[in-house]
């Protein structure tokens, strides 16, 4: 291992110590870990950062990645306008999640990694899982009697170049390729890849086709594609969808809260500024709701998404806190931990124009959409009531009755 002190221009305050933190695996590959080291003239409590010390798996040239460091610093980080958290909902539940929950469900077998960012699910937390859902899709149909779809895997890469997800979100995105259709090049390949005792090597794409298709980050845009150049017969229209969903994660992943590998449950508001906006919060009033029928503790605050390598990315991020277009509801995993498990989020016409959907009238929709991590929803449960399955609160052991249970290093 090696370790090298990267120092700022300018400190960065406490304010956006948590965006800086949020980028500094994505500067390279190499960097295995890191430490945030105090400095600059903040006052009490403000917990100003100076430097960062990164540790890297190979020598590198220490004034190429500090620089990449100020730039990102300089750029995304400083000039996003500090605002103050603002919490919108916190729960009264006084429960105290545990402290080693995933080590739990990986010695009791609940749980199983298969690799960086992918943990297998078996009884009971598959069974939570699938009950947390079907609560959710209970609200979504009680409240707004969305039409229900199951998409395939793959997105077009044109859906998110339309989104506008390839240059807001470049650190997350995972591209499906295949070889290109030529008999010399299967014949090449299979012939390097059987001379290799690890398998295909490290680089394969030169013998790929163009990639024209990739894992989806969310669902909401295979439900986007689906309505593209498209006049909505009615002026309001709900789409629901359960699938998995697959974001990059660098060295940030852990446990089941960051998975690269991940099961969404989201809903989408297509219609009139009016209806998309009450059918965010009405989701949001029912969310929190439904976490206190579960006595779950945690809260909903006013968030951002972690745009990325833009030159508007500050401006995107201050906007999406000034205008409150994006909330979040948080769970507790751990003392002074929480998680976020649910997004309640306003698109304005950001998605009606760069897809071309209209309304009746032959204006531009507007969106919004709410989505669910299935697994981090299910994680927050196990770390707050264990894996027990006679422990759980009522709405999900009457739903899971039949499930196995386990109880070696629960509560």
């Amino acid at each position: 291992m090696h370790s090298y002190q990267l120092d700022l221009d300018e400190p960065v305050s406490g304010a956006h110590r948590d965006e800086l933190h949020r980028r500094v695996y994505y500067l390279s590959e190499s960097i295995t870990g890191f430490r945030l080291v105090p400095g600059g003239p903040g006052g009490p409590g403000d917990d100003a950062v100076g430097a960062v010390v990164v540790t890297t798996d190979r020598p590198v040239d220490a004034e190429a990645l500090g620089k990449k460091l100020r730039y990102v610093v300089d750029t995304e980080v400083l000039p996003q306008l500090r605002t103050q958290p603002k919490v919108l909902w916190r729960s009264p539940s006084p429960r105290t999640p545990r402290t080693d929950t995933f080590a739990g469900l990986l010695a009791d077998g609940v749980v199983h990694e298969s690799g960086p960012g992918q943990v297998a699910l078996g009884a009971p937390a598959l069974a939570a899982l699938e009950a947390l859902d079907g609560l959710l899709r209970e609200i979504i149909q009680e409240e707004f009697g969305a039409r229900e779809y199951r998409y395939p895997t793959l997105l077009p890469v044109s859906a998110l170049h339309r989104s506008g997800y390839l240059s807001s979100f470049p650190q997350h995105l995972m591209f499906a390729a295949r070889l290109e259709g030529d008999v010399d090049t299967y014949r090449a390949f299979a012939e390097e890849a059987g001379a290799r005792e690890g398998g295909i090597g490290e680089r394969v794409l030169h013998r790929c086709a163009p990639v024209d298709r990739a894992l989806p980050p969310t669902m909401c845009y295979h439900t986007f594609d689906q309505f593209a150049g498209d006049t909505l017969p009615d002026e309001n229209t709900v789409v629901t969808a359960k699938g998995g969903s697959f974001r990059h994660e660098s060295r940030y992943h852990q446990t089941m809260e960051r998975l690269a590998d991940f099961t969404i449950r989201e809903t989408v508001f297509l219609g009139t500024a009016e209806f998309v906006r009450g059918a965010r919060d009405r989701f949001r009033l029912r969310a929190t709701e439904l976490v206190e029928r579960l006595d779950l503790a945690g809260r909903c605050e006013v968030a951002s998404d972690p745009f990325f390598a833009g030159a508007a990315t500050a401006a995107q991020v201050s906007s999406q806190r000034l205008l409150e277009l994006k909330h979040e509801l948080h769970l507790d995993v751990g003392p002074g931990e929480s998680i976020s498990v649910g997004s309640f989020n306003l698109h304005e016409k950001h998605f009606g124009e760069a897809f071309g959907i209209k309304g009746p009238d032959g204006g531009t929709v507007y969106s919004a959409c709410v989505g669910f991590g299935l697994e981090r929803l299910t994680y927050a449960l196990l770390c707050q009531y264990g894996w027990d399955v006679d422990d759980w609160p009522a709405p999900l052991k009457e739903r899971c009755r039949d499930t196995p249970r386990a109880s070696r290093g629960t509560r």
